[in-house]
């Protein structure tokens, strides 16, 4: 009976957050907190690719979970998650619970469901076929299930492992199992009431058996029929068993799961609240939190009572009183997400980097990384842009990492290792040809790969690699300069212009040239380069790595011809069309979907796009622009994200754009200006200060920048410096409806 009625509240309190959240009632906005904002379904039904999932966790905490099912419009779940391993992967064992004929068993249960109810930290879903009401609640490594059974039959939980083994103990179940690269999860689970029986439950065929080992290993708990209820809490280790079990005592034993709720909503708050806006419209704080909690759900920390797995060398290490954190794709994060834990979480950013250092220390080559997963490395994508974020890191005071290791293992992944797309092999031929030449050599349609370190379906990319690769060889200038190497940051700034070796003067596009030097004909700048452009290009097309020159926008504007030729090309790319039906234009490059002509919002590459504007003297176009995609790609609704979000990559940057300002090139100590969208900000800073964004009449209508002032003094560019946030202090804007075109121009 207590047991029924602490679930009862529990539901109430969850249905009471939701209702705040999408009610606009006078009293429901006066009592909402950062956390009532978030909605976790937001961009659950995909524009074409990955939707986000409604991921349940806390800050960068090693446990996360989100429903058991491939797509919000799914009518079943395939049972209960335990731990998702790796953003958006697949979940690591499953509970079922179940009532009926014990011949209906399998591994994992379909079950229809309705009267879901989801946040940040808490989770509740009725079983209605089953009569089934499930109440969830978790804590950083560890969680809790209360379950109430409504039929008068028999009761069951199914435990799977999907690859590995499951054991009873007599008072808990134990077990593993396998994901990738030999790395094992583990988990210890604790039923409150022992079971009537235990059996093994292979093939739909039960028999008495406390263990079970191979594919789909289950166990099966029966519970006598007239069950009212169940409670069971588990931990998850890297580790084993036994670490997994401490977890469990160390985080959720005696709690129960409106005691973990009322923890997690506590912890949200105060990681969101250091952000706090006021104004806008409710929708636009929901969006706003929303990626701001999208932006806490990794890398995460598995330091586990002082120790971690490191799938990086596959042992178990002390931590040494720093935790370890990993599940991190640098190449989306490096942009807006690092930099913005450089802002809000300095410490962590710190904690990261030194994770970062130590994975390069673990690898058989000392390089650093950019794909670190729960299960390694995984060397997605191209370039090497963790180099990135070390530098942008350093350039804004943070110290705690070590800055010499961090630049061995950058120039190492850079130099030594292949710079073939998803590839972790040594540097070969093509690695030699780009350091002699200062460019990667593209192919002919027609031609044939001679290269083994190219990926047969990611090819070359040979533009985005020649381009990624000179950024990369700045940020490692700038390293080496901090650190004293004049030849190294010598070498390496020369380099830094190689994207000037494939820009073809007469297009005033970036364009792939074969190994003699010509550049490759005919070409398509929307279509050439087969499935995703990959043969040039990467993921995007050339309109949009026409901009991807971060760290040397005022050359980049020489080389098209002065200001007003480049805000002429920028203009073009909001402006051209798609050139074929959706259908086919998508069929090809799947990634470059939120289009406004032939940008797209919808992918890491464009994001610093709409900023450039600031750079040739219109900034007023910057504040236009940025407003239009704002609004119309991320919306409080279940397509509101316009493609893949990448686990904070994309959010990062509605984050800040919404807030006023962008770091358009990591590694500069210095913020771009866009328009802010609330009427309020206050970012509280580690230093203990507090720097406040003031945006006087903004509204949908008042998007424009009339004046703005830092600390009482005039501000006339369309810039600030990290320096001058970290030191505390406001930043006032005057918005009207009407741009001020002189505003922000040198």
């Amino acid at each position: 009976m207590q047991l029924n009625l602490r679930s009862t509240l529990f539901a109430l309190a969850v249905v009471l957050f939701t209702s705040c959240v999408t009610t606009q009632t006078e009293n429901c906005t006066a009592t909402k907190e950062p956390v009532d904002y978030v909605n976790p379904y937001m961009g659950n039904i995909s524009h074409l690719l990955v939707p986000t999932f409604p991921t349940i966790h806390l800050p960068n905490s090693l446990l996360r979970v989100y429903p058991e099912r491939r797509d919000y419009t799914e009518i079943e779940l395939n049972g209960l998650p335990l731990i998702v391993t790796s953003h958006r992967g697949s979940s690591a064992f499953n509970l079922s619970p179940f009532q009926g004929d014990e011949s209906q068993l399998k591994p994992v249960v379909q079950f229809a469901y309705d009267q879901e109810k989801l946040t940040p930290y808490s989770y509740s879903v009725y079983l209605d076929d089953q009569q089934i009401q499930v109440d969830f609640g978790l804590s950083h490594q560890a969680a809790a299930y209360e379950i109430q059974f409504e039929k008068n039959a028999p009761a069951y939980l199914i435990l799977n492992s999907r690859r590995g083994g499951l054991t009873w103990d007599g008072k808990a179940i134990s077990g593993y199992q396998l994901i990738e690269n030999n790395t094992r999860v583990y988990m210890y689970l604790v039923p409150e009431e022992l079971p009537q029986q235990v059996s093994k439950l292979d093939a739909g065929t039960l028999s008495e058996s406390t263990s079970a080992e191979g594919q789909n290993a289950c166990l099966v708990l029966k519970y006598p029929q007239g069950t009212g209820s169940l409670k069971v809490q588990y931990g998850i280790s890297f580790i084993d068993e036994n670490q997994a079990k401490a977890n469990m005592e160390r985080e959720v034993a005696g709690k129960s799961v409106a005691e973990l709720v009322e923890t997690g909503r506590e912890i949200w708050n105060e990681a969101l609240g250091k952000i706090k806006v006021n104004g806008g419209s409710d929708d636009e704080q929901t969006v706003f939190y929303t990626s701001l909690y999208r932006c806490f759900e990794r890398p995460v920390c598995i330091s586990e009572g002082g120790r971690y797995y490191s799938a990086f060398d596959g042992a178990v290490h002390e931590d040494n009183g720093r935790p370890f954190y990993t599940d991190d794709w640098i190449w989306d994060s490096y942009r807006a997400h690092h930099p913005l834990r450089v802002l809000i979480d300095s410490k962590k950013e710190e904690d990261i980097l030194n994770s970062f250092v130590q994975m390069s220390e673990q690898m058989d080559n000392f390089w650093w990384p950019t794909f670190p997963e729960i299960t390694g490395d995984s060397r997605r994508m191209n370039s090497n842009h963790g180099v990135a974020s070390v530098i942008d890191a350093y350039r804004k005071g943070l110290r705690n990492f070590d800055l010499e290791k961090a630049y061995e293992a950058c120039k190492g992944a850079i130099t030594e290792k292949t710079l073939a797309p998803w590839s972790g092999m040594p540097a070969g031929k093509m690695d030699q040809f780009y350091k002699d030449h200062g460019y990667i050599p593209a192919l002919y349609e027609d031609e044939k790969e001679t290269i083994p370190e190219v990926h047969s379906f990611e090819r070359r990319q040979p533009v985005a690699v020649t381009l990624g690769t000179s950024y990369d060889e700045w940020c490692l200038s700038q390293i080496a300069e901090e650190l004293g190497k004049k030849d190294d940051a010598e070498y390496f700034e020369k380099a830094s212009f190689n994207y000037r070796n494939i820009f073809n003067a007469d297009t005033k596009f970036f364009h792939p040239k074969d190994k003699n030097g010509k550049f490759i004909e005919p070409f398509s700048y929307k279509f050439s380069g087969g499935m995703g452009a990959r043969q040039y290009y990467g993921e995007n097309n050339a309109w949009v790595y026409r901009w991807d020159v971060q760290h040397n926008i005022p050359d980049l504007i020489n080389l098209m011809g002065g200001d007003e030729e480049f805000v002429k090309n920028l203009d073009a790319m909001f402006t051209e069309p798609l050139g074929r039906g959706k259908y086919a234009f998508y069929a090809q490059l799947p990634d470059h979907t939120g289009n406004v002509g032939q940008f797209s919002m919808a992918n890491e590459p464009s994001l610093h796009i709409p900023y450039l504007y600031n750079y040739a003297g219109q900034p007023w176009k910057t504040q236009k622009r940025l407003r239009k995609l704002l609004h119309e790609w991320f919306r409080n609704d279940l397509m509101g994200v316009p493609g893949d979000e990448d686990g904070g990559g994309m959010s990062s940057f509605v984050v800040f754009s919404s807030m006023g300002f962008y770091p358009v090139t990591p590694g500069s100590p210095n913020y771009t200006i866009g328009s802010p969208m609330f009427e309020h900000v206050s970012i509280t800073l580690e230093n203990g200060k507090t720097f406040e964004i003031e945006a006087t009449n903004a509204s949908d209508e008042n998007k424009y920048i009339q004046s703005a002032t830092l600390n009482g003094e005039t501000l006339a560019q369309p810039w600030i410096s990290h320096e001058s946030i970290l030191n505390g202090g406001k930043l006032v804007f005057e918005m009207g409806s009407k741009a001020n075109k002189s505003w922000g121009v040198e």
